[in-house]
Parts: C-alpha cells; structure tokens; sequence
C-alpha cells in the first residue's frame, strides 16, 4: 500500500473512516483488558476464599458538553486495588491559551481525539503498577496534523530485575516487527518523560513512549499501536499472576503507599495528557482516575 504523504490533505471520507476505526479498536481493547483481570480476580479469590468477592468493573459513562465523551471502567477487588480504564473521543475547538502549543493548531484550533488510557495499582507491594495509553489524533481540519502515540511502562514498587526484564523484552521484541516501531528510541523518550525532575528520580522502570506519530504510513502506524495494546495484554497479567501469592509485610504496605505519591506527583506535575484533559473541558473524574486509592507522604 502507498504511503500517504503527510502534506496533502485527506478527504473526509478518509478521515472519517480512520477515526471510526481507531475508536473501534479502543473500546475492543478496553473490552478485552476488563476481560483479562475479572479472570485474574475469580481465579485468585477461588483459590482464596478469605480475600471475599472478586473484583468486577464497574462501568461509567460521560458526556463532554462541548463534544464527546467516553466510559470510565473501575475494578476494585481483592488483587487489584483500583484498575481505571478510561476510552474516551473527544472533538471541538481548543481553547485560547493553548492553540498553537498542539501541532496543526496554529491556524486551526479544532480538534479531534480518541484514545485509552489505563492505570492498575495492586494490593500486594511485589505486583507492579503499570499504566497504558494509545491514541490518535487529528488537529486543524484538512490542513492540520494527524497522528499516534502512547505507551507503556512499569512502576515496580518492590524493583525485580526479572519482571522488569520480561516486560522490556516483551516491548522490544514488538516494536522489532514494525517499521514504526523503534525501541531504542521509545525506551529513552519513556525514561526522560516520567521522570521526577524535582526529585531527581525516574517514576519507574520505563517501558516505551512515543508521540506525534506520522510518517505517511496510517496502516502501519496503526498496526504498531494496536500491538503496544496487544503485547500490554499479554505480558502485563503474566506478572500479575507471577507475583500475586508474594506474602507481604505491613512495612511492605508501608513503602508501597510512601511510593505511590511519587505517581502522583508526577500526574499532577508533569503528565501532558492530564494537562490536556482538563485544559480541553475533559471529564475531571476520568482524567484523574489514575490516582493510587491509597497515598502516604510520611
């Protein structure tokens, strides 16, 4: 298939068409993950009838008044103390203080956007959080931008090289089978993005980040964020299920919930997409939704 050369502008059927079928993949995606750990939760509670009732997600719908809106899906259960996955696609016009500071919107404000976007914070200290976003983008109408980007990446509370190596391993070996994939590259971009410049510290382990993709290849391209959903859903459960029966100590918890504010800190501070929600009129509950249930600053 012919490239399609970024400069010239697609018809509206074409843009159309992409954008139904990126927000179909979404919401298939977030079908599957919800999927995935209600099976993790009835096979650790039918294994451990004293940690009570499995985890199920509860579903919330939302609506943008100026365009919009998506579904959050909550699990608290007895593996996973808050898992939020947020698929949302928003549209309209961006506001004064931030057109032009989004590519295609010097000219153009108007804006159209669909993603997920998902955060997992477990109850045992020695499963790791993680969090997973993939999106795209268009901005400016025909004249503007259109592209992908996410990731993934691995906030290990108790640090465990062989987790850690696994979920890189599992990352570099997809982005291997794709032209836009380039794992060295996505690695770095992921280490200097969630880093806590006021501590002087990463948030985590890393994982990949990439942004503003778009080099005239909308399959390809497509086919990549659909496999950084895929191989997310593939390895990020197996440590789950690797790591879950880990006995743990209150001091344990302890360090756990210390740990935690570092990922708030960084959302609050640092993290672009929360920026964006809530610069764009977005739903404050799900723009936040990635925030621990549990937090201590000691």
């Amino acid at each position: 298939m012919a490239k399609h050369d970024p400069s010239t502008p697609l018809g509206d059927d074409d843009r159309t068409a992409r954008q139904e079928r990126a927000q179909a993949w979404f919401a298939s995606l977030r079908d599957r993950i919800c999927s995935a750990f209600e099976q993790i939760e009835q096979d650790y509670t039918a294994a451990h009838p004293e940690a009570g009732a499995a985890g199920q997600f509860e579903q919330r719908p939302w609506t943008r008044p100026e365009g919009g809106g998506g579904v959050m899906s909550i699990m608290h259960g007895a593996v996973i103390e808050k898992l939020a996955g947020n698929i949302s696609t928003v549209h309209g016009e961006f506001s004064p203080q931030i057109r032009g500071q989004i590519p295609g919107t010097k000219d153009d404000p108007r804006f159209w956007a669909s993603g997920i976007s998902l955060v997992a914070h477990m109850r045992n200290p020695f499963v790791p959080a993680v969090h997973m976003n993939t999106r795209y983008l268009n901005t400016g109408g025909e004249g503007g931008k259109r592209w992908f980007g996410g990731g993934a990446d691995l906030t290990p509370i108790m640090p465990n090289e062989t987790d850690t190596a696994d979920f890189h391993a599992a990352l570099n070996t997809m982005c291997d089978g794709h032209d836009a994939g380039d794992y060295p590259a996505y690695k770095d971009w992921c280490d200097e993005y969630f880093y806590l410049k006021h501590r002087d510290e990463p948030r985590g382990a890393g994982g990949i980040f990439y942004d503003y993709l778009d080099d005239g290849d909308f399959e390809g391209e497509f086919a990549f964020t659909r496999d950084v959903g895929e191989t997310f859903l593939d390895i990020y459960p197996k440590l789950v299920r690797r790591r879950m029966d880990t006995p743990f100590t209150e001091d344990d918890r302890h360090h756990q919930l210390v740990r935690r504010g570092r990922y708030v800190e960084f959302n609050l501070l640092y993290d672009r997409g929360t920026t964006f929600g809530l610069k764009t009129g977005g739903n404050v509950e799900a723009i936040l939704m990635s925030m621990p249930p549990e937090v201590r600053w000691p």
